[in-house]
Parts: structure tokens; C-alpha cells; sequence
């Protein structure tokens, strides 16, 4: 690995092993993820800039062994967007380039505790340019989607998740339903 990247993965592990509180382990980690994107970005491979045509592309560049964290790189073609989904974990986010749209939803009726009978309502939207850096926190649940808009360039963003992110819950806003799902990514070389 790069001592670029070696040394944002063991200042984010300092960080969650020093905070149990997520909202504290974003804010300590935010910092770090903008200093990562002000870095030369010589730890980004080829392999991280993967694209598919289908849906936006997942590119693993770490995952812990403890399970803790889990570092993505996005890539977003215009027009690909997530579900509406939530994460079951804290997050940090960066932009490398293009425009990040993150739309949010609220539930309507407070902590969501079951799988059926979810009513959201759309939240406000964040627009996340190169060099941006978001976090999220389970509230109980964070819940949005994210993607770039037909017309933009491809956008590429950097995901540092407070687990092994292999999975998430999807939403059907009409139906009032969600479902877990398993998330692929691509392995880099």
C-alpha cells in the first residue's frame, strides 16, 4: 500500500479505537479524508477508476481484516444513482472528481423497526464537488441516495465505512418496505 493511504487507514483505526461515539469518530475522521483528497492521490490505481455501464461501480481499496473499516472508491457514470438505502454504520466521504448529488429521507414516524410499514419523506439535497468531504451517522438509520445526474461527468468518491460495508438495507418508498441486500464490489489487485 501507499504511506499515503497506510497512513489515513491507521489514523481512522486511532480514531475508532480512542472514540466509541460515532458522531465523534466522523468528526475526528473528516479532517483525515480531506487530507487524503489534498494528498498527490498516488495510492488511487487503475483499478479503483473501474466504471460499469450497468450501475454505478463499487472498487474495494481496503477492507479490514477486524471488520472496522472499509475503504471504497465510487465510480458514478451520469445517470447511476443507489436505491434508496441506508448503511447500518457510520460514514466518511470525499470527493475525488465530478459532482456527488446525495438526496435524504426522514421517516415519518420516528425509529424505523421493522421491515414493513416505513413511511419517508423526501429530505433536503447536498451537492459534493472535488475536494468535499460528508459524513453520516446512524440515527438510527441514515437514509438516502446518491448519484450524478444525467448531463455531469463521471464522478469518483472515496467511502470510509465503520464496518465491512457488504450489505445495506434498500427501500421501497411507495411500498413502505426494505429490504437487506448483499452489496458487490470489485477487489483491487
Amino acid at each position: 500500500m501507499d504511506h499515503v493511504l497506510d497512513r489515513f487507514i491507521a489514523d481512522a483505526h486511532a480514531v475508532v479505537t480512542r472514540y466509541e461515539d460515532a458522531a465523534e469518530r466522523v468528526t475526528n475522521i473528516a479532517p483525515l479524508m480531506r487530507r487524503l483528497l489534498d494528498s498527490d492521490r498516488s495510492f488511487l490505481q487503475p483499478d479503483h477508476f473501474r466504471s460499469n455501464p450497468e450501475h454505478y461501480q463499487r472498487n474495494a481499496i481496503h477492507i479490514s481484516s477486524d471488520g472496522h473499516l472499509s475503504l471504497f472508491a465510487l465510480v458514478w457514470l451520469p445517470g447511476q444513482w443507489t436505491p434508496v438505502h441506508d448503511h447500518g454504520s457510520w460514514g466518511v466521504v470525499g470527493i475525488v472528481q465530478g459532482l456527488l448529488e446525495e438526496r435524504s429521507y426522514m421517516a415519518i414516524d420516528g425509529e424505523i423497526t421493522g421491515d414493513t410499514g416505513i413511511r419517508l419523506r423526501r429530505g433536503g439535497v447536498i451537492l459534493l464537488n472535488p475536494g468535499s468531504v460528508t459524513s453520516f451517522v446512524p440515527n438510527p438509520d441514515h437514509i438516502h441516495m446518491t448519484g450524478v445526474a444525467e448531463g455531469l461527468e463521471t464522478c469518483v468518491s472515496l467511502h470510509l465505512y465503520g464496518r465491512n460495508m457488504n450489505s445495506f438495507h434498500t427501500y421501497d418508498v411507495a411500498a413502505g418496505t426494505r429490504h437487506l441486500i448483499d452489496l458487490p464490489h470489485q477487489e483491487s489487485r
